[in-house]
């Protein structure tokens, strides 16, 4: 066998080496240490694995100590507890709700809830209300999270461990997670984040699990961790659509693993391109047809609990409501006819069509004129200038007792100044774009100005000759000459206008805030035969058609959440955790509850990111440059044997460990964090400081990977099951190294001091923020003073 020699560049980096080298048997000499050889390549032990056993069960304890400690505290909703306890109850009373996240996490809750026969009685409507006094079993709900919260703890160390991290490295990453305070207080509560940030270490360790297979493709064991990848990134985004980043984490692991499997050169040997198709579509149908078949599941759930009529209804069609039983369309529907008196109001910002003698002024603060005609505006509140009466289109027809259909033209009279409403070519008071609303007398809506005052009723997915009713048919107002759409919005008018609404044509006729209901027919009687209505039966409609509609209104409304907030906060704040929200308070007792992450913690875990993009940045450069500063380990055969293998392999092969390690493991984890934190930036919703954590959760990772990259050297990561006859090995019998056996013989010293430290600062910056997380005890001024470290918005109690 050929003899080895180290080179320069080899040894730039040499960390924790003895300078002894040995003499391989047969007189081969070898630049391997003494102290790695039989260690890197002896098959692993399954004592040494006792120590991570042990680590891991003290962790997992350790968990759920601080997730449970005094979890019945306060006895009070508490922050969101107010929507998603609510939202459980109203699962367990099968009322239907609406609400902007998708429903497995609060199914969850509701499980909860039935398993401890709760019947969901309360309905969690203010912060402070007390859950003993409505005899509500708080403690049973909380406790999900919690456990979850708890078991999110425990992945972290098992993705470390699955890794082949060290046990101070696993320590590291756990820790982070185990002692941070805004893990903690999230877990805590009724909230969706535990289910979120549990399901996304999930996906991140059984894809890990799976990539470790990569060399048995198509086993059992390969197929069961691709589905449970698959499972775990469809709880991931049936929970909150933010888990769509894990997609985006494990899709770009994937495309990675998907180029390389094309390579023609690829160790293993090349693939035909059938092959490659059978990985290609494996990996298509484990993480995305299959969960996306588990995300339309929960939603099958969601519709065959909440059969009932509930708060939710409004956000959906007319259609959708008539599968729900006790549906106020199903006994308040009327069908409107020619010459009632009705009143009309916008669907989303519930605002009637409104009028009043009041004029629009001669000219808008912008310079733009007028027509000074009547203001046509939106007024929150019933009032008889909201009433209208809905006439034909021509002065002599006959239409008395006949009922409007879908697309017939009408006019509208304001029935208090006894004017027409009118659109033309003027513009709005605040879009130069859209067009104004107006009214014009009697005698000139059916003279000079007839046709402007013609408006064409548009149903809302409704059919030829369906009939215009009530409550029940959604619909636009279509000015006919123009065909603008009449249309609101939420921002007022200046005082000549009394701060009412604007009211003006919308050229973008498919936006669904042109819709609107006629919410009554003033003009008929309590006791008139047309109220007078059968019993009716629930209507079905195909699942599918549900879900479209349910996930266009869950987006339009998702995108709407851009109003401030006291306590929303910026994404380039989080890693350095400048903002805080408060939960609750109690002046009583001077007790709050302060979401707000380990500072030492984060910070620590923000600066590793810097450092870690630095070393990659410098190894970068120091390739350019013709320098390698990473170790290099040398083996004397392809078959990675013992020392006394006595064949005669010609081949030397080089592995790169450490740089391997650093850009596929910590990669992996720093592409984790990239993707869960950055898509923010361009989000225009509200934000909080709970969106980071995912991304904090991954930064924990990267700063335990980069602890064991700073103390200690990291060894070749041969894969080859090592052959004690002294044969070649066949390829196929690949297996990954212990950290144990990667690290074999160096002195470890360095990362467990490093691991103390940091685990006693985090455990100080835990302890000390301790009352803020659990609400107790109580502070008073001069110590909540102590805690704004960054000047968080703490409440000072009376």
């Amino acid at each position: 066998m050929a003899s080895t020699t180290a080179t320069p560049e080899a040894t730039l980096r040499q960390r924790n080496v003895p300078a002894s080298s040995k003499k391989a048997k047969n007189g081969v000499s070898s630049d391997v240490e003494t102290d790695k050889v039989p260690d890197v390549v002896a098959p692993a032990k399954s004592g040494s694995e006792l120590e991570y056993k042990l680590a891991l069960v003290l962790i997992t304890g350790l968990a759920f100590l601080t997730r449970f400690w005094g979890i019945s505290h306060p006895d009070e909703v508490v922050f969101d507890e107010v929507h998603f306890g609510k939202f459980a109850s109203y699962y367990l009373e099968r009322t239907y709700f609406f609400d902007v996240h998708p429903p497995f996490g609060k199914l969850l809750f509701a499980f909860m809830g039935w398993l401890v026969g709760y019947d969901g009685h309360f309905h969690f409507e203010n912060i402070g209300d007390s859950y003993i006094r409505n005899k509500v079993p708080y403690v049973a709900f909380r406790s999900l999270p919690a456990i979850l919260g708890a078991l999110t703890v425990s992945v972290v160390y098992l993705i470390m461990w699955e890794s082949g991290y060290s046990l101070p490295a696993c320590l590291i990453a756990a820790g982070l997670v185990l002692l941070d305070n805004a893990h903690i207080g999230q877990t805590r509560l009724i909230l969706l984040d535990a289910t979120l940030v549990f399901a996304m270490a999930c996906s991140l360790l059984c894809y890990i699990k799976f990539h470790k297979l990569r060399h048995e493709p198509f086993s059992r064991k390969w197929w069961k961790w691709l589905i449970l990848t698959g499972f775990a990134l469809s709880c991931d985004i049936s929970t909150k659509y933010v888990g769509l980043f894990a997609f985006i984490t494990i899709g770009s692991a994937v495309c990675i693993d998907l180029w390389d499997l094309l390579d023609v050169k690829r160790p293993g040997g090349a693939l035909t391109l059938p092959q490659f198709g059978k990985h290609f579509a494996a990996r298509a149908f484990g993480l995305i047809i299959m969960p996306f078949i588990f995300y339309l599941f929960w939603f099958q759930v969601h519709f065959s609990i909440l059969t009932r009529s509930g708060p939710g209804d409004d956000f959906m069609t007319p259609e959708f409501q008539e599968t729900l039983s006790d549906n106020i369309m199903l006994a308040n529907a009327v069908t409107i006819d020619y010459y009632d008196t009705i009143s009309i109001r916008h669907k989303e910002t519930k605002a009637y069509l409104h009028s009043h003698p009041d004029k629009y002024p001669l000219r808008y603060d912008d310079g733009r004129v007028s027509s000074q005609g009547q203001q046509v505006t939106g007024y929150p509140f019933n009032d008889t200038n909201n009433y209208w009466q809905i006439l034909p289109p021509g002065p002599d027809d006959q239409k008395l007792g006949h009922s409007i259909k879908n697309h017939d033209l009408v006019r509208l009279r304001h029935i208090v100044t006894d004017t027409i409403l009118l659109s033309h070519d003027v513009a709005s008071p605040y879009y130069p774009t859209n067009q104004e609303f107006t009214t014009v007398s009697i005698g000139d809506a059916y003279g000079d100005r007839a046709a402007d005052t013609l408006f064409e009723i548009r149903i809302e997915h409704g059919k030829a000759n369906q009939e215009f009713k009530s409550i029940s048919s959604h619909f636009k107002l279509i000015h006919n000459p123009s065909k603008v759409a009449m249309w609101t919005h939420s921002k007022p008018l200046p005082e000549w206008g009394h701060k009412q609404q604007e009211i003006n044509g919308n050229k973008q006729l498919a936006q669904s805030s042109n819709v609107w209901l006629v919410e009554d027919i003033v003009s008929l009687p309590a006791d008139h035969a047309r109220r007078e209505k059968p019993e009716k039966k629930v209507k079905t409609l195909p699942f599918l058609r549900k879900w479209f509609e349910l996930q266009r209104s869950m987006f339009w409304h998702n995108n709407q959440l851009t109003s401030s907030h006291p306590y929303a906060s910026l994404p380039y704040q989080w890693p350095f955790l400048l903002r805080g929200v408060s939960f609750w308070t109690q002046n009583d007792t001077r007790q709050q509850i302060y979401f707000l992450g380990n500072p030492i913690g984060w910070w620590l875990a923000s600066s590793v990111l810097a450092i870690y993009a630095g070393i990659v940045l410098a190894d970068q450069f120091s390739l350019r440059r013709g320098l390698d500063a990473m170790d290099r380990r040398k083996y004397p055969c392809t078959s990675r044997c013992y020392d006394d293998c006595d064949l005669k392999h010609e081949a030397n092969l080089d592995i790169l460990g450490t740089r391997s390690r650093l850009y596929n493991s910590t990669g992996f984890f720093f592409l984790a964090w990239a993707t869960h934190y950055f898509p923010f930036f361009v989000m225009g919703r509200q934000l909080f400081l709970h969106h980071y954590l995912p991304a904090h959760l991954a930064s924990a990772l990267v700063t335990g990977s980069v602890v064991e990259f700073l103390f200690s050297t990291d060894s070749a990561e041969p894969e080859y099951q090592p052959s004690k006859s002294g044969k070649k090995v066949a390829p196929t019998t690949k297996r990954r190294l212990s950290a144990r056996e990667r690290l074999a013989g160096q002195s470890m010293a360095g990362a467990w001091i490093a691991t103390a430290v940091i685990m006693v600062l985090v455990a100080f910056g835990w302890y000390f923020f301790l009352p803020l997380t659990y609400g107790y005890p109580g502070l008073t001024a001069p110590e909540v003073n102590r805690r704004k470290w960054l000047g968080y918005d703490l409440h000072f109690a009376k």
